[in-house]
């Protein structure tokens, strides 16, 4: 995976990074201490623990690949903060059994969703991991995105079936399991007693853009950065965004 403060990279990663680093300023102010317990649950090789952990705070990942989990250590490593990086083998359902319950300000999970059997509960095991008033940072994968890039590719009758398709699939070939539309995910997100307080649009122009367009014509990237942060918030994107980002706050003990 690519790190978020790498230019390149940034065209899929920045609208997420700007709003979480946003997020636990926010909370490190709040709570009166510099160092937050982050958790990121199928953080891999740590496209967001090691930045996070370069802003001073500890980060825990789980991941179920001991490749990935051995690629995160080095790179930790080479960033100078494996004192504040630890990882851990384990999924979103078997959470607890490799981390503490209600242990952290903040949960990251992202694109993990789309591959868990029931969502509903591995969102439930993130929020149960925060501490109360923590932080949950949610990204999926969007239905009207791919529903988007299937038809701009010609593949219109691919399209009408991940509109069709209860998982968002646009056939047998699709290698994501699951889409979801910002609706199902608040939705999720509320059920498990999570405040919603904002919801992103991720890589709503990103991935139609031709790349040679970007890395060629001078002034593209920065431009193409600047509309993606645009259109983030706005509601009338969500529905073409490849990723959908969800932003909320764990309420009081028994608010489910």
């Amino acid at each position: 995976m690519s790190d978020p403060m790498r230019p390149r990279a940034s065209l899929r990663t920045a609208v997420v990074w700007e709003v979480l680093k946003d997020a636990l300023d926010r909370k490190v102010k709040a709570a009166g201490s510099e160092a937050l317990d982050v958790l990121d649950t199928g953080g891999g090789t740590g496209n967001f623990a090691v930045p996070v952990a370069r802003l001073g705070h500890r980060v825990t990942v789980v991941d179920p690949s001991p490749n990935a989990l051995f690629a995160l250590e080095r790179r930790a490593a080479e960033a100078g903060v494996a004192e504040r990086v630890r990882g851990v083998q384990g999924d979103i359902h078997g959470l607890f059994d490799v981390v503490e319950r209600g242990g952290y300000d903040a949960v990251l999970c992202h694109g993990v969703l789309e591959y868990v059997d029931d969502p509903a509960e591995g969102v439930r095991n993130a929020v149960d991991a925060l501490r109360p008033a923590g932080t949950l940072s949610l990204l999926a994968a969007g239905l009207g995105g791919a529903v988007l890039a299937r038809a701009l590719a010609g593949h219109f009758t691919e399209a009408r079936q991940a509109l069709s398709d209860p998982a968002g699939r646009w056939g047998e070939g699709d290698p994501v399991p699951r889409r979801f539309t910002a609706d199902q995910l608040a939705e999720l997100v509320a059920k498990a007693g999570v405040e919603v307080g904002a919801v992103h649009g991720v890589r709503v122009f990103a991935d139609l853009v031709p790349g040679a367009l970007v890395d060629t014509e001078p002034g593209a990237l920065e431009a193409l950065l600047k509309l993606e942060t645009a259109a983030a918030e706005l509601p009338a994107f969500h529905s073409v965004a490849t990723q959908l980002h969800v932003l909320g706050e764990k309420r009081e003990s028994g608010e489910r």
